[in-house]
């Protein structure tokens, strides 16, 4: 059979979206670095979404068959990159997450994984299609997922390390997962989560903190609670219209920590309230119901897969950077999607939507 393609097939309407939800993150990252070191970061924010642009017209011209074909070899390469990480990659403040390319270039493979995983896993189970999950089907799928993120852990990138678990789960959901395997993963998963959080032996110093910020912000305001009192105080301040583009005290006043990274949706709350929150928030819906569409329109099972596995990754970096933002959540470092300033996460999801660009445009078979 023939697959035929054209960018006339070309989803335009979602990279409308996109776009839009990209000049959003620009405008904010020149707000709230004006009176920083790090104004200007808007520019590189810039150079970083062309290149992203340009990497998703390529590869949405490469036929997804042909990725789902060499992802065994991009798995590897991607294991022995993390490995490489933690022999000679460069440390910073007590991590060791990227290997230096030198002119100033940083390399952080464990973003790049997720791309890899998420392509993986579709071929595990469209390879399974039409077959009853049985334990050794989820032990191996597991296995496929876990072994990344244990390297990752050890760098150690929780954050990063978690956004694998929704590629697994996505996965899981549609390969046909039966509801009583569901909850005995997640008895297995509680009890050992318990059991790791009770002996301490599991989590850095630093992460139990940020799990005791989250549980009570007041016991160490000026430490670990730091961040989370100045983000809600930022939210909370902003009101229905905002106060403005360059006028958010919290965020003008170095009060609010990173606010062009991590917390970018807490510098845009206040300076754009609650009506501007519920525009980006808006703007993520259409997004991700564009992708849903996309998912149910592919040629195949495959191609739905890898759609729906772009589409966990995004849910779950948009719900925990959120839920972060408002209290909801433990601070973790994991960027929010097209809004966040930062190359890795930016190419990655450039990438991740060009890959659901291909699957559309060969969605018609002859």
């Amino acid at each position: 059979m023939v697959r035929l393609s054209s960018y006339r097939d070309f989803d335009w309407v979602l990279l409308g979206f996109v776009s839009v939800l990209s000049i959003i993150s620009v405008l904010e990252i020149k707000s709230a670095t004006l009176h920083t070191k790090f104004h200007g970061f808007e520019q590189k924010q810039i150079g970083f979404l062309a290149a992203g642009l340009l990497l998703m017209f390529v590869i949405s011209a490469i036929d997804y068959h042909r990725l789902l074909d060499i992802v065994p070899w991009a798995y590897g390469i991607s294991i022995f990159s993390l490995i490489a990480v933690k022999v000679a990659g460069q440390k910073v403040l007590g991590a060791r997450r990227w290997i230096n390319l030198g002119g100033g270039v940083h390399f952080q493979p464990s973003e790049w994984v997720k791309l890899v995983l998420i392509v993986a896993v579709a071929r595990y189970f469209w390879n399974l299609s039409g077959k009853e999950l049985t334990w050794p089907d989820i032990g191996k799928a597991a296995a496929l997922v876990c072994v990344p993120m244990a390297l990752v852990l050890t760098q150690p990138d929780l954050g990063t390390a978690l956004t694998y678990s929704p590629i697994l789960m996505a996965g899981l959901f549609l390969g046909g997962i039966r509801l009583r395997q569901m909850v005995v993963i997640v008895f297995a998963l509680t009890l050992v989560g318990g059991v790791a959080w009770k002996s301490g032996k599991r989590l850095k110093p630093y992460q139990q903190a940020r799990i005791n910020a989250f549980i009570n912000p007041d016991s160490d305001p000026k430490g670990s609670g730091y961040q989370i009192r100045q983000s809600l105080i930022a939210v909370g301040s902003g009101g229905i219209w905002g106060k403005g583009a360059n006028k958010g005290t919290q965020t003008q006043g170095d009060f609010l920590p990173i606010p062009y990274t991590d917390f970018i949706f807490a510098a845009f709350c206040e300076e754009h309230g609650f009506v501007g929150a519920m525009g980006v928030l808006l703007l993520y819906f259409l997004i991700l119901m564009r992708l849903i569409q996309n998912a149910q329109t592919a040629a195949d099972l495959a191609g739905t897969y890898i759609i729906m596995g772009v589409v966990a990754v995004i849910v779950f970096q948009i719900a925990v950077n959120i839920g972060m933002v408002v209290g909801l959540m433990p601070v973790t470092g994991i960027p929010l999607p097209l809004m966040s300033y930062g190359g890795s996460s930016i190419l990655f999801t450039f990438l991740a939507l060009g890959i659901v660009m291909n699957v559309r445009m060969r969605r018609f078979v002859n």
